[in-house]
């Protein structure tokens, strides 16, 4: 299962660095440190964010607040809303990360 939510994260940056590059939003496909496949996007002000995928949710996202995502599942949508956010420039402050544990979620549901 691991290695397919691997391999569809990858191709999904690897399709939005493609059309990102289109832009002249420069990208890099990179590898973050817990081994998930990122892509690390440019602002205008030249500071880089790192955008991830979340399979659970079909999202691609480049922090924790609920303008720093947007869904996996309309490719053009999605390049249109990050390049946006790179040409406006990333928020202030380090990058967040967002963690959602579907299990976790699931165990509520069951008790």
């Amino acid at each position: 299962m691991r290695e397919r939510q691997y391999a569809y994260a990858q191709r999904a940056l690897t399709a939005l660095g493609d059309e990102l590059t289109k832009r002249d939003v420069p990208t890099a496909l990179v590898v973050a440190e817990d081994g998930r496949p990122g892509l690390e996007v440019t602002d205008s002000r030249l500071r880089v964010r790192r955008v991830f995928v979340h399979p659970g949710f079909c999202w691609f996202y480049w922090g924790d607040q609920g303008d720093e995502r947007v869904t996996c599942l309309r490719l053009g949508a999605a390049v249109g809303r990050i390049a946006q956010a790179a040409r406006d420039g990333w928020h202030e402050g380090e990058q967040g990360e967002l963690r959602i544990d579907l299990r976790r979620i699931a165990d509520a549901y069951r008790t």
